[in-house]
């Protein structure tokens, strides 16, 4: 793969790469603290559920390998520096899962080894785990695409938003690998282009076959035929299987029912949220009005939320990386996320 890690750690530096410059510019920014991991988690120079959570770890580690030496010293001083920190960049995207869930396990790691060297290994060992799990993704989706279709996928779900395969991306990038042929149909994903930006161009540097399309186009490719399937990603999918993702995925989902076209969406399983019932209960983080506003636009009122909710019935299944959740999709998440954690 030609695509940059969103994330490198290596002796104790973190690196983030600063999306928000791609693809004309690859370029890292070196997170020295907590604010600097903070800022680049809220300004999306890192984005994407699995990135952020990752990131998010490594910043934990950064900020506490900056504190005073000897708190190790006072588990419980150390204990309570930590979670005064992890709440903090915790309030950086409140509404991928990732974010919180990544805190939280290293807080939970450090009540059994309060050390900068035990939050090390957690974060690093998150690292490790989002490899596995998309390349688990890429496994078990990829039958879902046959030689000769035309999927369509939203904003980036690719190896820029995680690890390394990303998760609606990653069945895409086995079976190119294994010489199959088919063409990607990639939304622009307004109004930050991650389509555009992020997601033709990795793809494309990987040698697939894109077309990149603009968000109000894909009703007249279905009705076309061009669409075979459509693969998203998700920042959090709730206990009953309604899908939270980048705005613009309920619209697809509406129009994949009209036309009969399978409707999937990846989802790691550190992305599942059996604490949160249903998807209108979740907080859908409201952006900046400027993201919409361009030089030529009227200066109105903006609405700019970041997210929507497509409920569980318009979702034709879920693939995990511990298998695909069929509906009805409660019962199937809590089975395979559930009962087989560990």
């Amino acid at each position: 793969m030609n695509t940059p890690s969103a994330v490198r750690w290596h002796d104790g530096k973190l690196e983030l790469l600063d999306q928000r410059k791609l693809p004309a510019v690859v370029t890292y920014l070196e997170i020295k603290d907590l604010r600097g991991g903070w800022e680049a988690i809220n300004t999306m120079a890192v984005r994407g559920a699995p990135a952020i959570g990752i990131a998010a770890g490594y910043t934990l580690v950064v900020a506490m390998a900056g504190e005073d030496p000897n708190l190790e010293a006072e588990p419980q001083q150390f204990l309570a520096r930590l979670d005064q920190h992890a709440h903090y960049l915790a309030s950086a995207r409140p509404t991928a899962v990732n974010l919180s869930w990544a805190v939280r396990r290293i807080c939970e790691r450090a009540k059994r080894s309060p050390t900068l060297r035990a939050i090390r290994d957690e974060a690093q060992i998150i690292h490790e785990e989002d490899r596995a799990i998309c390349r688990a993704i890429g496994d078990y989706g990829r039958r879902l695409i046959e030689p000769g279709n035309g999927v369509l996928t939203h904003c980036n779900a690719g190896a820029l938003a995680a690890s390394e395969l990303g998760t609606a991306t990653a069945p895409m990038y086995l079976n190119h690998q294994q010489g199959m042929s088919f063409r990607v149909y990639v939304d622009e994903t307004r109004p930050l282009l991650q389509g555009a930006r992020l997601t033709a161009w990795e793809l494309s540097e990987a040698g697939m076959d894109v077309t990149l399309i603009c968000d109000n186009m894909a009703a007249t490719l279905m009705a076309e035929g061009k669409i075979d399937l459509v693969i998203v990603g998700t920042d959090r999918v709730t206990r009953n299987g309604d899908v939270v993702n980048k705005i613009g995925t309920l619209n697809l989902a509406i129009l994949c029912a009209h036309y009969d076209i399978p409707f999937y969406v990846a989802c790691p399983s550190s992305s599942y949220d059996p604490e949160t019932e249903f998807g209108h209960e979740v907080v859908i983080e409201e952006r900046d009005p400027s993201e919409v506003l361009g030089e030529n636009a009227a200066r109105v009122a903006v609405r700019n939320p970041a997210f929507d909710v497509t409920p569980a019935n318009l979702v034709t299944a879920i693939i995990t990386d511990r298998g695909i959740a069929q509906p009805p999709l409660a019962a199937a998440l809590e089975r395979l996320l559930m009962e087989n954690s560990t």
